[in-house]
């Protein structure tokens, strides 16, 4: 008995002589390995959505941002809309081509159908304004793809760790039992293992949550933009149509 006590208490202190991360992982028990796995991949995947987004989010604020200065340069919506509707580069771009392809459909209808010009155009605000939206919340759908799972790892991250801790040290306690040995030099060991997979959990859950929060508020920032944009540009375009209603009134 008191050689299998003095090969238990051998092997726990041996443990204890490598407290480097890797010798911690390779220690632990396959429980935590597992749950260390887990936050590794979720840590990884995080980090390649947050730089993935953060590149998308300010290139496209440059080409929002330059082509709001090109649209109030004075140029003519026509040229703007030969220009770019080939290849839209932006939601805004995309909202403006949606827009412009209703008012030239409308164009269309009208001159093959001239006796129902004004009727023609009675709705055509509402089709407009409904283009634009369709367009802009399916930019906004992309621009959301995969944010959700740094949300989903900034809330989940944290317990899974706790789990691999709490499991940790209960396979700890009972190597302390079997070694009948509760002295510091046993027991830190296996339960500074166990409270790295806390750790880790932190290390996936902070930067997630962290990058969530600021990506979503860059994302609403272009959507209030693109929401301001519509409005000024369906503003323009209704001013047109009730130009050419009144032409048409004044002509009968």
């Amino acid at each position: 008995m008191n050689d299998t006590t003095g090969i238990i208490t051998s092997n726990i202190a041996t443990k204890q002589i490598d407290l480097s991360v890797l010798g911690m992982i390779m220690g632990a028990d396959i429980i935590v390995q597992f749950v260390l796995l887990i936050l590794a991949i979720a840590s990884v995947w995080s980090w390649a959505v947050i730089i993935d987004k953060s590149i998308l989010l300010r290139n496209i604020g440059k080409k929002i941002n330059e082509f709001e200065s090109i649209f109030w340069s004075g140029q003519l919506l026509d040229k703007l809309y030969d220009r770019v509707r080939h290849q839209p580069d932006n939601p805004m771009a995309v909202v403006f081509v949606s827009a412009m392809d209703e008012w030239n459909k409308q164009s269309h209808m009208e001159s093959r159908n001239q006796n129902a010009y004004s009727y023609l155009r009675v709705s055509l605000k509402n089709r407009i304004m409904q283009a634009m939206d369709n367009s802009k919340n399916k930019e906004l759908e992309k621009l959301f793809k995969n944010l959700s799972f740094l949300a989903v790892v900034g809330s989940s991250a944290t317990f899974i760790g706790v789990f691999g801790t709490v499991w940790g040290i209960m396979s700890s306690l009972k190597s302390i039992a079997l070694a009948q040995n509760a002295s510091l030099s046993v027991v830190a060991p296996g339960i500074s293992e166990a409270l790295f997979a806390t750790a880790v959990g932190l290390a996936a859950a902070v930067p997630a949550t962290i990058f969530y929060n600021i990506l979503s508020s860059r994302i609403n920032s272009i959507d209030s933009k693109v929401e301001d944009f519509s409005s000024e540009l369906n503003s323009l375009l209704s001013q047109e149509i009730d130009r050419g209603m009144d032409n048409d009134n004044s002509a009968n």
